[in-house]
């Protein structure tokens, strides 16, 4: 009987010492393990806080900036979430808790995070401005976005297993990106299985009716590889260049695009979440795409260095040969529009100097 009684008494509950983590690191160090400086970190606190704090303050809860906090480790490092525990003193489930928890406000529109840092503009001066940036480059007019598919590697889901996987036979989410002059990114879907082509993709999104509907206004291109289709708005490489008009738009066009190779390169170097698998659901993959895409811009926004590793040069991408397009484009209503129109973009913008 005693025995019993015994038994059932309740042990101690042991709580690990959780780290001071905005008290113990300066910024420098705080941007190279979270990405985000003290103020950054605070100002990603402030969007989530009603959220993502416990209404009372019982059994030690955990405070809104250790949540965030955990969370960005995670992004930046692509660590198991163990570990993440293990670094700021709390259970590897009590870390993977507070991580879904913070990254479920951080997409629910009512946090209004996103939309924050990842717009595309509208305003007539915010175009003028990007299309000077990109002029810079290899002046190639009128373009305000470089736009490009990347792949995210994920664990096979539970549910529709063979629409993950992609042409280079892996399981992923492919993700549309459009990147400014600057390595800022203007708009992004991650919402797509691995199968899906980047045409598709785009013609389904909600940039391209924003083009289409006079929403976003008029003489604003993007500039997309041979995966696209050619349109008024999306200016693609001639594959068989003829003549002289033809090769100088192509090789201004293929400077210019490399925008967009780098740019998924920066996001992807800024959280190595994104490099390996992420294993957990398409869904919550899809929310850490667009978590990182925000963070990014801030990131950008608050000028934080890059983590010191290895880039691709601007000439590096430049010299790379172009890769072949294993699966037909869907081609829309109205291509042969687009062709005309770039025709017309080609010999008005690129004639051969006399």
């Amino acid at each position: 009987m005693a025995e019993g009684i015994q038994g059932r008494i309740r042990r101690r509950r042991v709580f690990s010492e959780r780290k001071d983590i905005l008290n113990m690191y300066n910024d420098a160090e705080l941007v190279k393990r979270y990405r985000l400086d003290r103020a950054g970190i605070l100002l990603v606190t402030d969007f989530v806080r009603d959220a993502i704090t416990p209404p009372t303050g019982r059994n030690r809860a955990i405070p809104a900036e250790l949540k965030v906090i955990t969370t960005l480790r995670y992004l930046a490092t692509g660590k198991m979430q163990l570990c993440n525990g293990d670094d700021i003193g709390m259970t590897q489930q009590a870390a993977s808790k507070m991580i879904t928890q913070t990254l479920d406000a951080l997409v629910t529109p009512p946090a209004a995070f996103i939309s924050r840092f990842v717009k595309f503009p509208r305003m007539q001066d915010e175009i003028r401005q990007r299309k000077a940036e990109f002029r810079e480059i290899a002046n190639f007019p009128e373009v305000v976005g470089a736009i490009d598919g990347t792949h995210i590697r994920i664990v096979a889901p539970r549910e529709y297993e063979a629409e993950y996987i992609n042409r280079k036979n892996y399981h992923s989410i492919n993700v549309q990106v459009v990147f400014d002059a600057r390595y800022r990114i203007l708009d992004v879907v991650a919402k797509w299985p691995g199968s899906v082509h980047d045409s598709r993709m785009w013609n389904e999104c909600g940039l391209k009716e924003g083009f289409e509907n006079g929403t976003i206004p008029r003489n604003c291109h993007l500039i997309g590889d041979s995966g696209y289709p050619s349109q008024p708005w999306l200016l693609t490489p001639y594959l068989q260049p003829r003549t002289e008009i033809q090769e100088a738009y192509n090789r201004a066009h293929k400077r210019t695009r490399c925008v967009v190779e780098r740019g998924i390169g920066q996001l992807k170097r800024r959280f190595h979440v994104l490099h390996g698998e992420v294993r957990v659901s398409p869904a919550k993959t899809s929310q850490i795409v667009m978590v990182c895409a925000a963070l990014h811009n801030l990131c950008k926004e608050r000028n934080l260095d890059l983590p010191d590793e290895p880039d691709i040069g601007q000439q590096q991408l430049e010299d790379r040969p172009e890769e072949p397009n294993h699966i037909q484009p869907f081609v829309p209503d109205g291509v042969q529009g687009g062709i005309l129109y770039r025709d017309n973009f080609a010999t008005l913008h690129f004639q051969p100097e006399q």
